[in-house]
């Protein structure tokens, strides 16, 4: 079973709207725990398989897929692109464009 800090988490992530992105850090502010950026990422990972959650709409603060593993930050930037949210040449993705502004 989650902790409770897990499903305010996954409550905030399942409201970020298609085509739009949010911070590890601004997650864990809208779920109540300001500057727990990394256990967001905690969170994340610990969803189980066929879950629903748009997890991949969730960079970190420059923007950037943070993901270790090569095969799931290849997903994640498939899954962006499939929303219409494109990287910069440099391999980031627009906040200035992209962030959601619950």
């Amino acid at each position: 079973m989650p902790s409770e800090f897990y499903v305010q988490v996954y409550r905030v992530v399942a409201q970020i709207p298609f085509g739009h992105l949010a911070t590890y850090g601004q997650v864990a502010a809208l779920a109540g725990r300001p500057g727990a950026a990394r256990q967001v990422g905690y969170a994340l990972h610990a969803l189980p398989v066929g879950h629903d959650l748009p997890w991949h709409r969730v960079l970190n603060a420059q923007g950037k897929i943070s993901m270790r593993d090569s095969h799931a930050a290849e997903k994640q930037r498939i899954l962006l692109e499939g929303e219409g949210v494109l990287p910069t040449r440099s391999g980031r993705f627009d906040l200035k464009i992209y962030l959601w502004s619950p």
